[in-house]
């Protein structure tokens, strides 16, 4: 397969992760990163075996080496940085959420459809091979029509006031921070399994910790605090959230997200309940489907190839009892992606787009914008204005 050369721009906590990811396929060449800082791009660098440290984002776009760029950054350079690759003809990918609102989102969307080039958003959930399995039994129709979806999205990163992240600053983050951040993965894994679409919103969002403690250096996310110097800082974003939701053939659901829940590490839950059967998928167990059905025992399905619809039976690169989760799931997605470009594939005319697209991103910032607006009027239903 064709190779394909790659630059990473940002090299926080999740951008490693990225490159790890691209670096099991293959066939895929990460030749470069940036970062603000050119010594500490040249540190990572050296640490991550990349050949070549940019100190801006404007010098790893020029470097005619590079086919795809990665946007691992804070939500307010997506934009920019987006509509400065496809300028130069760079394949995109940008963590989520794709921008700091729809317009933003709208705006990346277009300028990529124009100018033909590959798109993505970092949506990895979707590719668990169970996630990928209960959206093939929705659309099956094995457990019927879909009447109700809930779960959660609950983390304990944020929990003490000396906790801190940009995500909490709304001038980086964006008008939400636990929602932006992961009630964004919620919803699209949600509407994934389902097929469906949210089409209004009803939300409640709020502040526990309303005074933090603010490094005045740099911290990565998940990192705790240390001697580091801080200063007080006034929080005006989410970090507690509860949703109601209607989908466009009249189910309903809801979803709680918090960033302040002792325990929960990484606890994405999602539950569909059908007319015929019910299913749910825990991240935090992520090798599990629970399939619940009236009249005979629940059961859980484990993830084994042999188990798994053959549509999708790829996705699980182990046998059963050789346990995969996150870092796969991204591999996965990144598969996908890299396949795409490296076969030459138009996104214009192809079928078939097997990853998230700018469009999807768009939609879910179209989604967390509705959230927003219904929260601020007091809890009240907005319908999302795609």
């Amino acid at each position: 397969m064709k190779k394909i050369r790659c630059g990473v721009i940002g090299v926080g906590f999740v951008g490693p992760h990225h490159i790890e990811a691209m670096r099991r396929l293959g066939f895929v060449e990460v030749t470069a990163i940036s970062t603000s800082n050119i010594e500490t791009a040249r540190k990572k660098a050296e640490r991550l075996n990349v050949p070549k440290a940019y100190g801006s984002y404007e010098e790893l776009l020029g470097d005619p080496e590079i086919d795809v760029v990665d946007i691992v950054t804070p939500n307010n350079l997506h934009h920019r940085i987006t509509l400065a690759a496809i300028a130069r003809g760079k394949h995109v990918i940008s963590d989520k959420p794709l921008a700091m609102t729809p317009a933003e989102a709208k705006e990346m969307m277009q300028a990529a459809r124009d100018a033909g080039v590959v798109n993505a958003v970092t949506f990895n959930y979707r590719y668990n091979p169970l996630v990928q399995q209960a959206r093939v039994m929705v659309a099956n129709g094995e457990i019927g029509k879909v009447n109700f979806v809930h779960g959660c999205y609950l983390q304990e990163w944020l929990l003490y006031e000396t906790d801190f992240s940009w995500r909490l600053e709304p001038e980086k983050g964006g008008a939400a921070c636990a929602i932006g951040d992961i009630g964004s993965h919620w919803c699209d894994t949600a509407q994934y399994i389902t097929g469906l679409r949210i089409v209004s919103v009803l939300a409640d969002l709020s502040t526990t910790i309303k005074t933090r403690k603010r490094p005045l250096g740099s911290r990565e996310a998940f990192a705790a605090a240390g001697a580091d110097e801080t200063e007080d800082y006034k929080v005006t974003v989410d970090d507690l959230a509860s949703v109601l939701v209607r989908f466009d053939n009249g189910a309903r659901g809801g979803f709680s997200v918090g960033q302040v829940c002792p325990g929960h590490k990484n606890d994405l839950r999602v539950e569909v309940n059908g007319s015929r059967a019910s299913l749910e998928w825990l991240q935090e167990r992520p090798n599990e489907l629970w399939i619940g059905r009236r009249g005979e025992p629940n059961g859980v399905l484990l993830k084994d190839p042999g188990l798994l619809h053959e549509s999708i039976r790829h996705y699980a690169a182990l046998p059963g009892g050789h346990n995969e989760a996150w870092p796969d799931a991204f591999k996965n997605l990144m598969n996908n992606i890299f396949t795409f470009i490296a076969e030459g594939r138009d996104p214009k005319t192809a079928d078939g787009i097997l990853f998230p697209t700018f469009e999807d991103g768009y939609r879910i910032n179209c989604i967390i914008d509705a959230i927003v607006k219904s929260s601020a009027a007091g809890g009240r239903w907005v319908e999302v204005e795609y």
